[in-house]
């Protein structure tokens, strides 16, 4: 019988074999204490705790924010009313870029792609009759994490809230954003000075908060391999340890606070395959590079969001099977929390009606599908263990290279090249038909017109701008001038410079004051 062609693996550079078995070349060394062992054993293959999702499911954690922080909050509480475990913020991009909404160079951005915050009084609203110390915030947020982060401490002092009880994660990953993502500030150096700043601040004063998601979400949405994608991310992850150990702190102290961000696309046994892999790598680069005595140290903790560089405009009823396969396989991969992206989202901000079904999704996959009521279900198949050797395998040639090369500081431009060439080959398949998008390039149907979109209002910007306006003239501008001036003095010298944030922002200076004297002192990357 002629067999019909094989699914490529989606943004990779190999092709999954016809037939799996214990003779497959990947499994001729196999070893199940070396390779996999129990769930909550190294090398945590099969998970980083022992009972998995019998003893607790993942975060449910949707990502939202749009508009002011007012229509935010409002959406917050309904994902909340409707089963969310957890809260993920996003930030509109003149937030990320450190500007306030009055600025010309916010001009038409002002709450468009997620929640614009310029003050302190935004964070308050934001979170508005929100418990923070019983439901964990997520922040997705690089350039400006030290300002944004310093409001939520500063929110919690305000709330009388002692800030051991908060929980949380702050994206604070900036390598990436040179990378992949683009919406950086300053210059690398200045930029992980303030990451680690960030780290050695929560290391001593918040033992619930994880300081730093390394981000490979964003690589990936980029065009990075699943291999890439892992190599990359634990490449950065090294970096990292590497500032925070160099800084004096012990391995134990900062390692198991990190914590680690993927996407997830469309070929199901690979993405499972990257996870264990991701895991499995990480576990041995940090007991061989840094001898931790604690073995939480060596786990790959993870967040998960269904890749959005899938989803099409084209018949997107098709995106709520992409995102349940996606959903379905980073469950199965051992994630800790997920994300599920909405249908609609490749046309516009996801309506309350998409996003519903988006947390339904997962909440199907939690009670009715079987998967969670077993620890790794899919340990010993024999494509899943060969397909995660091979990944393994190909991301410890790209860490071995990037390590040759002086570290991820060192690498920014080669890892850049090699996710431009991955998206650039990528793209030639699907427009060549030699990778199936369903209602794109097969299948394609007549298009009807659009269901309902989310459109942030013309007013927003007004609004938010008369809201800074506001804030600013009620502030003592004395006292918002002086903090910053003492802004300005420590970040020249060797300073943590998050208790000085703290205090600007106590005194509703905003974000975009706090980012120019920063910019003053650190310069801009260009």
């Amino acid at each position: 019988m002629k067999e019909r062609e094989k699914t490529p693996l989606r943004a990779s550079h190999a092709d999954l074999d016809v037939l799996y078995s214990p003779a497959t070349r990947e499994l001729e060394k196999f070893s199940y204490e070396n390779d996999l062992s129990f769930p909550g054993e190294y090398p945590f293959t099969r998970g980083v705790q022992p009972t998995m999702y019998r003893g607790r499911l993942w975060t449910m954690r949707q990502y939202a924010g749009f508009g002011t922080s007012r229509e935010t909050n409002k959406r917050y509480k309904y994902l909340l009313e409707q089963g969310q475990t957890g809260l993920s913020v996003a930030f509109d991009l003149p937030t990320q870029l450190g500007y306030d909404s009055s600025d010309k160079q916010a001009r038409g951005e002002v709450g468009r792609v997620g929640v614009a915050i310029d003050t302190i009084a935004d964070m308050e609203v934001l979170f508005d009759s929100i418990p923070l110390d019983r439901v964990t915030v997520s922040m997705t947020i690089n350039s400006t994490a030290a300002v944004i982060f310093a409001m939520y401490m500063a929110l919690a002092k305000k709330r009388k809230i002692p800030f051991e009880n908060l929980g949380g994660t702050l994206q604070n990953d900036m390598l990436k954003e040179y990378i992949a993502r683009g919406t950086y500030i300053f210059p690398p150096e200045p930029s992980l000075r303030l990451s680690a700043d960030i780290l050695e601040y929560c290391t001593k004063h918040l033992p619930k908060w994880n300081p730093i998601s390394v981000s490979g979400y964003h690589m990936r949405e980029a065009g990075a391999t699943a291999a890439q994608e892992v190599a990359f991310t634990l490449s950065n992850g090294i970096a990292y340890l590497d500032s925070a150990v160099g800084r004096g702190f012990p391995v134990d102290s900062v390692a198991p606070r990190f914590s680690f961000f993927f996407g997830c696309h469309n070929n199901f046994l690979e993405e499972v395959a990257k996870f264990r892999a991701a895991r499995r790598l990480w576990a041995k680069i940090v007991r061989e590079k840094f001898n931790p005595e604690n073995p939480k140290s060596a786990m790959l903790r993870f967040h998960t969001q269904t890749d959005g560089c899938t989803l099409t405009a084209q018949q997107p009823e098709n995106n709520i099977v992409r995102v349940t396969m996606q959903a379905l396989a980073a469950v199965l991969g051992g994630t800790q929390s997920l994300h599920t992206n909405s249908y609609d989202e490749a046309m516009g901000l996801p309506t309350e009606e998409s996003v519903r079904v988006a947390l339904r999704t997962q909440q199907i996959i939690a009670g009715e599908s079987g998967v969670a009521d077993t620890v790794d279900p899919l340990a010993g198949s024999y494509a899943i263990e060969s397909l995660t050797n091979k990944i393994e395998k190909q991301a410890s040639e790209y860490i071995k290279k990037i390590r040759d090369m002086g570290g991820a500081a060192s690498s920014i431009s080669f890892m850049k090249k090699e996710i431009e060439e991955s998206a650039y080959a990528y793209q030639q398949a699907v427009e060549k038909g030699e990778i199936t998008v369903v209602g794109v390039n097969k299948y394609v149907s007549k298009e009807g017109k659009s269901k309902r979109l989310l459109k942030v209002s013309p007013k927003t910007e007004a609004s938010q701008v008369k809201f800074l306006k506001r804030i600013k003239s009620k502030r003592d501008n004395a006292a918002a001038s002086a903090s910053l001036q003492a802004l300005e003095k420590s970040a020249g010298t060797n300073e943590n410079l998050v208790p000085v944030i703290i205090d600007c922002v106590e005194r509703y200076a905003t974000l975009g004051e706090i980012v120019s004297v920063l910019r003053r002192t650190f310069g801009e990357y260009k």
